[in-house]
């Protein structure tokens, strides 16, 4: 075994839907010496049970995927705990992570952190500079607040300390509760359920018309593990001391109506689609750029269509139990 499959890392959230598909790249790639701790073992919110946890366990490397995540209905109806939960997390995390010597840190964050009306594509130095979005403003906020953590660390105490900034995320694993889940994996269960049910019609939030552009969750753990590995020196060089967040997406968008379309085809459901315009639309647009990655040598491999496809036959598994 070489040294670097050999290190210890620790996958925080390796339950979720970015942490799991990291947990399985990692083990693709023969790194075989990873930790994981349910909430029931280590509540992530809780700095002494966190401090203690890196204390006695020699971690090398931290992915830091964990956090209350949820869609428009769930930030809406929650934004204490998405704002606490998520800067307690974080804060645990990088700050005793750093103080147990850990050598390197991945923080996920997500592209809400851009402002609600930045221009397309949004690029990494769109950052705090406009409103953002008013249904998930406490999670962005929470978002933002991991990166500069990871910033100031690297800055005061010369931390490897790297943030990535997924696009929507979508693939086995998610999270397909009926209000609290994000827009494909909700669709799908609604497209699933309505064919089931043989119902006529199947109502979607808003107009239709915001846009909005998907990656594979496969695609964002082989990203986040391309930039783990990726020598310091190189990701210094292609960011700034107080700019260091990389972008990670496939670089297109579709309509809301589109995707729906899109899954109402590969579920196979018959009736109507039809748009409830009383409800929030939320961010007009939300497209990355992702050049900076990309010239990094990194780049998406699995479409949407086939990436819907490999879902709904998970999400099928999931409620059949087979």
């Amino acid at each position: 075994m070489n040294k670097e499959s050999d290190k210890r890392i620790y996958v925080a959230g390796h339950r979720g839907l970015v942490g799991s598909a990291i947990v399985r790249t990692l083990r693709k790639r023969d790194y075989s010496n990873i930790v994981t701790r349910t909430h029931a073992e280590l509540d992530l919110t809780q700095q002494a049970q966190v401090r203690a946890f890196f204390e006695s366990q020699s971690i090398d490397e931290v992915y830091l995927a964990a956090a209350r995540v949820g869609g428009i209905h769930a930030n809406n109806t929650y934004p204490a705990e998405f704002i606490y939960d998520n800067l307690m997390i974080e804060a645990n995390i990088i700050h005793e992570a750093w103080r147990a010597g850990v050598k390197k840190l991945l923080f996920l964050g997500s592209s809400c952190i851009y402002p609600r009306m930045a221009q397309q594509p949004m690029r990494e130095e769109y950052l705090m500079t406009g409103p953002l979005e008013a249904t998930n403003e406490p999670y962005a906020i929470a978002k933002i607040a991991g990166i500069k953590m990871c910033e100031s660390y690297r800055r005061q105490y010369g931390a490897d300390f790297r943030s990535v900034m997924p696009t929507n995320l979508y693939g086995p694993g998610d999270n397909y509760h009926p209000e609290n889940s994000h827009v494909i994996p909700a669709l799908i269960r609604r497209f699933h359920e309505a064919k089931m049910n043989g119902a006529e019609r199947v109502l979607i939030w808003g107009t239709g018309t915001p846009r909005r552009e998907f990656l594979y969750v496969d695609d964002m753990a082989d990203a986040s593990v391309h930039v783990m590995e990726m020598e310091r020196s190189i990701y210094e060089t292609n960011t700034t001391p107080m700019l260091s967040h990389i972008n990670v997406g496939t670089g297109e968008d579709v309509t809301i109506r589109e995707i729906a379309e899109l899954i109402s085809k590969v579920v196979g459901y018959q009736g109507n689609i039809e748009f409830d315009t009383s409800k929030p639309d939320g961010t007009p647009r939300k497209l990355m750029d992702t050049s900076k990655l990309a010239r990094l040598g990194w780049h998406p491999s699995v479409s949407l269509q086939a990436g819907l496809i490999e879902t709904y036959r998970q999400f099928q598994e999931s409620v059949t139990g087979n």
